[in-house]
């Protein structure tokens, strides 16, 4: 399912407009792009958990030369899932 595909969807089962739909689904995402950003976590109960993780700098190989070089620390963003949606897949 891909982001348009997601619009129809919560329009359909909402009975709301499409524009109204991605308007809530760009509103959503802007809200955990920014939570996130601030450093703090968003937990949606039966959902799942949006927080942030810190990974560490390494070393990598340039496959094309096979050289070292060195990877930055990052800060990436992480999915948990709740026991709802884990319960729903199997």
């Amino acid at each position: 399912m891909n982001k348009s595909e997601l619009i129809e969807h919560i329009a359909q089962k909402s009975d709301i407009s499409k524009a109204a739909a991605a308007r809530a689904l760009e509103a959503i995402i802007g809200g955990v792009k920014t939570t996130l950003k601030k450093g703090g976590s968003v937990s949606i109960v039966g959902f799942g958990t949006f927080a942030v993780t810190k990974r560490a700098a390494r070393s990598g190989r340039n496959p094309k030369t096979g050289e070292t070089i060195k990877i930055k620390s990052a800060k990436v963003p992480k999915f948990r899932p709740g026991k709802g949606l884990k319960d729903a897949l199997n």
